[in-house]
């Protein structure tokens, strides 16, 4: 199935082409915001390289977070849109497994898998690696403190990947993934191209200051 998958739960941007198992072709870019965006450059990009239009894609697939409250807006609105324009499903598939296939080496065992939240904390959830090198869901996404992560790992007899960090057993969530995922892609039902949004983890930071300063709920305004 030719699937085009688009992430953006951190400021590191990516868009891949697969077909299954197969990598037809992939981009990566910087999130820096709406002014400088190159998300939809590089989808335009990986189509053309590879002699695939629009018409002739069969999935979309997007990272849905948590993550980035701005950069996976973007890649929400790109995918709803093209999915959309097609006339093709949409399948949104959480960013914390992307970034545990995105590691070069897939070793069997039990994982810990993070990404930043801000305010000293990490968006984390627990995944099982088979000999096979099938990734499984072992923990739902959990909200952690950042200083407690290596220590909340080695209880759980898991190994820490945090994305973007920079020590040992560190990568970032990659559109590319997606070829390592493909059983966990086919068990997730396609979105409702009408509600969904991305899960964001939390609202956008400048809602929270904003709230702040008015002492109420923007929603409300």
């Amino acid at each position: 199935m030719i699937t085009l998958v688009i992430e953006a739960a951190t400021y590191a941007g990516s868009v891949a082409l697969v077909n299954v198992d197969r990598v037809l072709g992939e981009r990566s870019v910087a999130m820096r915001g709406r002014e400088h965006e190159a998300l939809m450059p590089a989808v335009a990009e990986v189509l053309e390289a590879a002699s695939v239009p629009v018409t002739q894609l069969e999935r979309i697939v997007c990272g849905a977070g948590p993550g980035s409250f701005t950069s996976l807006r973007i890649a929400g609105g790109i995918a709803k849109g093209l999915a959309l324009a097609a006339g093709i499903p949409l399948v949104p598939v959480s960013s914390l497994a992307l970034l545990m296939a995105s590691g070069e080496s897939l070793a069997s065992g039990r994982y810990l898998a993070a990404i930043d939240a801000l305010r000293g904390e990490h968006y984390a959830a627990g995944f099982e690696v088979a000999a096979a090198g099938e990734i499984a869901w072992a923990s739902d996404v959990a909200l952690l403190p950042s200083a407690e992560l290596g220590e909340f790992a080695t209880r759980h007899g898991a190994q820490l990947v945090v994305a973007g960090a920079t020590t040992t057993g560190s990568t970032t969530p990659h559109a590319r993934a997606a070829a390592r995922l493909t059983k966990m892609i086919e068990s997730i039902t396609p979105a409702d191209l009408a509600a969904w949004e991305p899960a964001y983890g939390r609202l956008a930071e400048a809602q929270v200051k904003w709230e702040a300063a008015h002492g109420r709920p923007l929603a409300s305004a």
